[in-house]
């Protein structure tokens, strides 16, 4: 033996042998016809078609395509072996069938017994992954091209029972074309065959009803429901080609009184299946069972197959994860998330067989996370999937385009060009990187972006919507119209484009058109801001230059360019601070506080906190196993750590807090939680969090009286210490409480310091009535928390009829009056220092209505008076 054949392990001399066995012309490669004996020499039991013969080498070489010698030549030595390495055969079984043996010395030890053999490509770790979707088109589609990834979800364990076979089949279904199909028995094949052609014909018969039922209304032919819940990065884990954006769901309404027959049919097959020999093969025919009924888009019965595969063997994790996507593929993403956490449990107990099958799971457990809203638990399953497979540029755009839901833009860039590196035309990781640069104020390179998109798929609307948005703030409102034309084109009920379109056409001059885009919004969605964007529209027209003064106040504000609007001749002028009186014996608030006020009570509407109740908050508090809450009463230590704790659990807080928001509105609500409070008590970037203290900023945004806000923030800082003692807390804890809160909620006005003490403030503890003169005080406190309050019971007061003197929209919520020229502003002009450009006063002296009952009480003053008519108020809801 040569010294270089004693360097080679066994496994690798017993490739070699087959290798030189077939490598008949001895050119040192496998060509086609070579490997093609190959194939057949290794499964002699199988009796493969020519066109099978064709399918299997055309994957082969497809996949190894690195170790393809160019011209005529093959498949080398290396690249076989690297075909065993994946999984894509059994050496050892292959060496033995073909009779050959190794020297005596290279054999000891071997202790191979002759075993069925595989196909060699039956269990090719180097699947092509694909999804429903997987065709770039619609919202969001996926890539149309596919790259091979490193996942496998092949069971390589298989029997000699009853002829154990692989095989591929002409007639069966895709997941059973797919080198993976995973099945070892002839009976399933059969099983597969009768399943297959019943189905085809079921859906022959509904495309026909569905081609009768539209011709009627003359829409043409739609093959079935397609459900747009499925993301169209959603894995499957079986190679599905050319199929449509989202999922098709059959049910009994498509088949009618046939629908019985159906399920009787179903019967049959599932006793065909409980009439094997061994439980394994029932598993393999429930498992291909429920494959097919999967992928005619018959999910309630393919459940039902994947739980009695369950039953059988509990440890498949294949089985969980097909369960999981049939869920999904219907809506219920908590059954859905279940089954994916189970899989995921069965996977991690043997990682090794399945390696291939962990990263699709980790990535669908995150798609279902997202349609539950939650985008950080989604973010640690995604960044799971990649430290799996690196090369997973699903993965990495998932990460990137979730970072951007929470507002990490800069981290979502990064992420986003390594999935671009991976798979430069995947234009849906161009469109979230446009989104991600546009962002950060990047614009010109945010338009190539979206200009990739567009050009990889003509019709992606989000990367047209997201396009005419940009070109809109940047004041190009022709093309800008364009693009939300080309939006409506595709979704022709997309209120928000039609609005967009509405506003750029505006901005363009063409009032007209701009007028019956309005109109048309406001059909598509009743929303009140369409309607005052209407009336505002005709205000502005009876205005002389009005029009023309908006549109140039926006292109000076997209611009940058924040000249002196009074200079051109504007409908407003702004003056400064110390020319802004109150009336006397009023209750009018500070310009100055009202700013910040305003600026908080938007947070707490976007965030929805205003609707949680602070008893509710309180609840989630004491049952907060992050916080000592035995200490109360016991005075037991806590663990330092386990008040720090992922920006994910918080989210799970949040979702408890706010479980009665839709997932996309909840995604906005930690987004914006995430941008304003997240970021300042993690400023190291660390992902970790003092849940204590997210507790206490968050409590005085809560629903409830002003005192309970109050005390509930007292005692969070009390439970954070350790040990826990009655009815004071430690200065440090205050004093750092207090910085963060004006930090996250008073920004512009810096973090105070607070007064002086006298004394080692390390060990100065401070009393409940302490705590609230630290709190109230209005230089250094949070007591800016009473204007709040007086926003929350009368932002919701709408003045019919009243419109403010400079913007001209109706007012709503708290309308500010100038007693000496009786105009009225609305609280954002007020605050902003707004004043007509006409009325130049050395002095504003201004009246708040804030109520109903401050405006009847006008009302009752002047009712009197000839030619008064009152303003009319009804609550917004």
């Amino acid at each position: 033996m040569s010294d270089s054949r004693q360097a080679l392990s066994i496994r690798a001399q017993k490739v070699r042998g087959i290798f030189n066995q077939f490598d008949s012309n001895k050119d040192g490669c496998l060509n086609r016809s070579e490997m093609a004996a190959l194939v057949m020499a290794v499964n002699p039991r199988v009796k493969f078609t020519n066109e099978q013969i064709e399918v299997i080498l055309d994957e082969v070489f497809r996949t190894y395509a690195e170790f393809i010698l160019e011209g005529p030549k093959g498949l080398t030595f290396q690249g076989l072996l690297r075909t065993y390495d994946d999984g894509a055969g059994d050496v050892d079984r292959d060496f033995d069938a073909l009779g050959l043996q190794l020297d005596s010395s290279s054999a000891v030890g071997n202790g191979t017994t002759p075993q069925e053999p595989y196909i060699i490509v039956a269990a090719a770790a180097q699947t092509k992954v694909s999804r429903p979707g997987e065709e770039e088109g619609g919202c969001g589609g996926g890539s149309g091209s596919r790259r091979p990834s490193e996942l496998s979800i092949a069971d390589d364990e298989t029997s000699s029972i009853n002829g154990a076979i692989r095989s591929t089949n002409k007639l069966g279904a895709a997941w059973a074309r797919s080198p993976n199909h995973g099945i070892a028995y002839q009976d399933t094949w059969h099983l597969i065959e009768d399943l297959e052609l019943h189905l085809r014909r079921l859906d022959s018969k509904i495309q026909d009803k569905q081609k009768e039922r539209q011709e009627k209304k003359g829409r043409g032919i739609v093959h079935g429901v397609v459900d747009r819940r499925v993301s169209a990065d959603w894995e499957d884990g079986v190679d599905n080609k050319g199929q449509a954006i989202g999922r098709q769901r059959r049910g009994d309404d498509d088949l009618g009184s046939n629908y019985g027959a159906f399920k009787t049919a179903l019967a049959g097959f599932r006793e065909k299946c409980a009439n094997v020999q061994t439980p394994e093969q029932a598993f393999e025919c429930h498992m291909a069972m429920g494959q097919c009924l999967l992928e005619h888009h018959w999910h309630e019965a393919a459940i039902n197959s994947f739980e009695l595969a369950v039953q059988l063997i509990p440890q498949d994790a294949r089985a969980r994860f097909l369960m999981g996507n049939a869920y999904y593929s219907l809506g219920k993403y908590t059954d859905a998330r279940l089954n994916y956490q189970n899989a995921l449990e069965a996977g991690e107990v043997n990682t090794v067989l399945w390696q291939g099958l962990l990263p699709q799971v980790h990535v669908n457990l995150g798609i279902t996370l997202e349609g539950e809203g939650m985008l950080m638990c989604a973010c640690e399953h995604y960044r799971e999937a990649a430290i799996l497979n690196p090369d997973h540029y699903r993965a990495l755009k998932l990460i990137g385009s979730a970072l951007y839901g929470l507002g990490e833009y800069r981290a979502a860039e990064k992420c986003l060009r390594e999935a671009l590196v991976l798979k430069p035309d995947y234009a849906d990781a161009h469109c979230d990187l446009g989104s991600a640069l546009h962002a950060v104020a990047d614009d010109d390179k945010a338009i190539q972006e979206f200009q990739k998109a567009i050009d990889l798929n003509p019709n992606h609307l989000d990367a047209l919507y997201n396009l005419g948005g940009l070109l809109k703030d940047s004041g190009r409102y022709r093309t800008a119209a364009e693009m939300y034309a080309k939006v409506l084109a595709l979704k022709p009920q997309e209120w928000r484009a039609q609005l967009n379109r509405g506003v750029s056409l505006l901005g363009a001059g063409d009032y007209e058109e701009a007028r019956k885009a309005f109109r048309e919004a406001f059909k598509m969605t009743n929303r009140v801001e369409v309607y005052d964007a209407i009336n505002h529209l005709k205000q502005m027209q009876k205005r002389p230059k009005g029009l023309t003064l908006a549109i140039a106040s926006a292109e000076q504000s997209a611009t940058g360019q924040h000249d002196n609007i009074a200079d051109v001749d504007s409908m407003f002028m702004i003056v400064e601070n110390a020319r802004f009186r109150t009336a006397p014996h009023s209750k009018t608030t500070a310009r100055e506080f009202l700013a910040y006020a305003l600026d908080i009570r938007n947070f707490q509407k976007h965030t929805r906190l205003h609707h949680c109740d602070i008893s509710d908050l309180r609840r989630r508090v004491e049952e907060c196993k992050y916080l000592p809450g035995d200490s109360k009463s016991t005075g037991a230590l806590s663990v330092q750590n386990d008040k720090v704790v992922r920006k994910a659990e918080l989210e799970k807080i949040l979702c408890q807090l706010l479980g009665f928001l839709t997932p996309d509105t909840f995604q906005g609500a930690v987004r914006m939680v995430n941008e304003r409070i997240l970021s300042v008590l993690d400023r190291a970037g660390s992902g970790r969090v003092d849940v204590g203290m997210f507790f206490a900023v968050l409590a005085p945004l809560c629903a409830g009286p002003t005192d309970k806000r109050k005390r509930l923030v007292f005692d969070v800082l009390k439970w954070h210490t350790s040990p826990a003692r009655e009815g004071i807390i430690p200065y440090t804890d205050a004093k750092s409480y207090i910085k963060y809160l004006r930090a996250i909620y008073l920004p512009d006005q810096g973090v105070s310091e607070l007064a002086e003490v006298r004394g080692d403030a390390e060990k100065l503890q401070v009393s409940y009535p302490e705590f609230l003169n630290m709190f109230d005080d209005t230089n250094w406190g949070f007591g800016i928390l009473n204007t709040l309050v007086k926003l929350e019971t009368g932002d919701c007061i709408r003045h019919t009829g009243v419109t403010c003197a400079t913007c001209n929209y109706i007012i709503i919520g708290p309308r500010f009056k100038e007693m000496t020229k009786n105009f009225n502003l609305c609280p954002t002009c007020y605050s902003e220092g707004k004043v007509p450009a006409d009325i130049n006063l050395e002095e504003y002296v201004f009246r708040e209505y804030s109520s109903k009952a401050d405006i009847m009480d006008q009302f009752k003053i002047f009712s009197s008076k000839k030619g008064f008519t009152a303003a009319h108020t009804q609550t917004v809801t």
